[in-house]
C-alpha cells in the first residue's frame, strides 16, 4: 500500500517506494515469525509488487525518455 507524506523531505527519485518496500519486508511473516533478514525474504519473493515498482522507478531515472513521460512510481 502506498503511503504519501506531505511534510517529509524528498530523499531522491524513488524514496517513497524504497521506504514502502522496507516496511513491507519488516512487517512480513518471513521476518516476524521465521526470524530471517529482510534481504533473505526479498530474495525468496516477498513483496513482489513493491520490488518490481521500485525496480521500474530506478530504471526510469536512467531512461532518457522519462524526461518527456515523467518518472514512474510516486
Amino acid at each position: 500500500m502506498p503511503r504519501y507524506y506531505e511534510d517529509k523531505p524528498e530523499g531522491g527519485a524513488c524514496a517513497g517506494l524504497k521506504e514502502d518496500l522496507g516496511t513491507c519486508l519488516l512487517q512480513s511473516d518471513c521476518v516476524l515469525q521465521e526470524g530471517k533478514s529482510p534481504r533473505q525474504c526479498l530474495k525468496e519473493g516477498n513483496c513482489k509488487a513493491l520490488k518490481y515498482s521500485f525496480f521500474e522507478c530506478k530504471r526510469s531515472v536512467l531512461d532518457a525518455r522519462s524526461r518527456f513521460r515523467g518518472r514512474k512510481g510516486y
